[in-house]
């Protein structure tokens, strides 16, 4: 395969540099690539952050390293080999780490491409891989448990989407969501916080009529001295707007 160059490097590096900030904008794009291969029956098998690379200057994510790739399950059940599985156990699904326990065969699918976006959510946010103070034996077997990494406090992922990280984690596969219902859910679930960092305020339910305007007398604006703090705990009868005299 003949790729172009991405002179940008990895997402993990470009968030290293550059932090949190378009995180979301980012992995809404990931989850469209998936999105658009799974549409094609195509399985990329091996999803993680050293294999996401940024292409212009908007910063957009490409999926690359399509080594484990399949376009059928015979051919990723036929490809597959346990060195193909080492170092990628924390992006792994259970089924894949022990199919026996689940009665399947080690086949990637579309499901387990959903798992490990999942696990590149958690890896993105934090920067950090999936139990990342474990061991791959001690992860192996907290996958195996069905146990899965934490919340990670400190970040604005809000509740919806990590509802939505859960999902993808499930044990079985037939309870993991299909890559549209992902971008739907990121779409609408991204909605509510993007509507909280507005710099609208809400209005104040005042009591009674408000005065004519020329009950006040006039101020000037000073830069940077508008009292939000100090009005919203002044008497609510107070004009809605309260400036201070300079």
């Amino acid at each position: 395969i003949v790729s172009p160059w991405m002179e940008n490097g990895t997402i993990i590096k470009y968030l290293n540099d550059h932090g949190r900030a378009n995180v979301d904008k980012l992995l809404l794009q990931i989850a469209q690539g998936l999105q658009y291969l799974h549409s094609r029956n195509v399985v990329h098998g091996d999803l993680r952050g050293a294999n996401i690379l940024l292409i212009n200057r908007e910063w957009n994510a490409c999926l690359a390293d399509f080594g484990l790739t399949s376009l059928s399950d015979a051919t990723a059940a036929s490809n597959t080999t346990t060195a193909h599985r080492a170092g990628r156990i924390r992006w792994m699904a259970p089924e894949l780490i022990d199919p026996g326990h689940f009665g399947l065969k080690f086949v990637r699918t579309p499901a387990t491409d959903v798992y490990a976006f999942g696990c590149v959510y958690l890896e993105l946010y934090t920067r950090q891989r999936p139990f990342a103070t474990l061991s791959e034996t001690a992860t192996l077997l907290r996958v195996i448990n069905g146990d899965r990494p934490g919340r990670p406090w400190g970040t604005m992922l809000s509740n919806a989407l990590w509802e939505l990280v859960n999902e993808c984690w499930a044990q079985w596969s037939a309870h993991r969501p299909a890559t549209d219902a992902v971008v739907k859910h990121m779409i609408e679930g991204s909605a509510p916080r993007s509507r909280s960092l507005s710099p609208f305020i809400p209005p104040l339910e005042l009591e009674g009529p408000l005065p004519s305007p020329e009950f006040f007398p006039l101020y000037r604006f000073r830069r940077r001295t508008f009292l939000l703090e100090k009005f919203l705990s002044r008497n609510r009868k107070r004009p809605p707007l309260y400036f201070n005299n300079g």
